[in-house]
């Protein structure tokens, strides 16, 4: 769906973007692809040898969640210029993964490819579990929606589907990711990433982080699991659909000006009066 108002953005009231993105499962979901897109060797060579992953994780992940929610919700020219932000500082972001030894760019329309699908799919698949009441079909009209995100950063041939994502995970998981020293140190850095002694002895940030995160993780498919070489364990699939229904339950109680950034919340009240 494409809204006519440019205010609107890309998206818009009544898209299955905005409901999906908007829901407190999103959260979790969104680590669980950082830690699936950490299995492809090349996409981690470029924030392992061009990012602050490690000597400024917060700011990172708050740079990157802030996109995110810019792309969702903002109008139509700030997310362009947004994008374009995004598009200048890729073009430096180069170089020969160690790992595999071919060669890498942060621009290249596989690797954009390959974080826009983990990302959206994460996305999805945390809600859907979070008990969301998302349709099969309104999960393709999502899939079919998030190609112009895609776009945006220069992707190309973006599965629009179901059906068509996961046949290009499948491809992708035969053709490329294996686990490393690369992967394992950014699943750590996920999982144990740095705070102050101060954050860490006089507030619960540390737990918690680790219970979400750890949530995150078990919210991958189990292949990817094993993949990082944790057992995998049947229980596990129960344990994170258990876990995450109860936390979107428990959010979904919370006010909505707890739960949303203001982006989100300005969007979402324009998306009621027009209702």
């Amino acid at each position: 769906m494409r809204p006519n108002d440019p205010a609107d953005g890309y998206f818009g009231p009544g898209s299955v973007t905005w409901r999906v993105l908007a829901d407190p499962a999103a959260g979790p979901g969104g680590l669980s692809a950082l830690f699936l897109q950490a299995l492809h060797p090349l996409a981690m060579a470029g924030v392992s040898e061009h990012s602050d992953f490690d000597t400024a994780f917060w700011p990172r992940m708050q740079r990157t969640a802030e996109y995110v929610m810019t792309v969702t919700y903002a109008g139509r020219d700030d997310v362009d210029a947004a994008a374009a932000r995004v598009r200048r500082a890729h073009e430096y972001v180069r170089g020969t993964d160690p790992v595999t030894g071919r060669p890498y760019a942060a621009g290249d329309a596989d690797l954009l490819r390959w974080v826009h699908v983990t990302e959206v799919s994460s996305f999805l698949e945390a809600v859907r579990r979070a008990g969301a009441p998302i349709s099969d079909a309104e999960a393709d009209e999502y899939y079919s929606e998030q190609v112009v995100a895609a776009r945006l950063l220069g992707a190309t041939d973006v599965p629009a589907s179901r059906a068509e994502v996961a046949d290009y995970v499948a491809d992708v998981r035969r053709r490329d990711l294996r686990a490393s020293p690369t992967s394992r140190a950014a699943a750590l850095r996920l999982l144990v990433p740095p705070m102050s002694l101060r954050t860490t002895v006089t507030t619960p940030a540390r737990p918690a982080w680790t219970a979400v995160a750890a949530l995150g993780f078990a919210l991958q498919p189990r292949w990817a699991r094993r993949m990082h070489g944790v057992p995998v364990l049947p229980t596990t699939d129960l344990g994170a659909t258990l876990t995450i229904r109860a936390l979107r339950a428990a959010v979904l109680r919370l006010p909505e000006d707890w739960r949303h950034g203001p982006l989100a919340r300005e969007a979402l009240a324009r998306e009621r009066a027009a209702s």
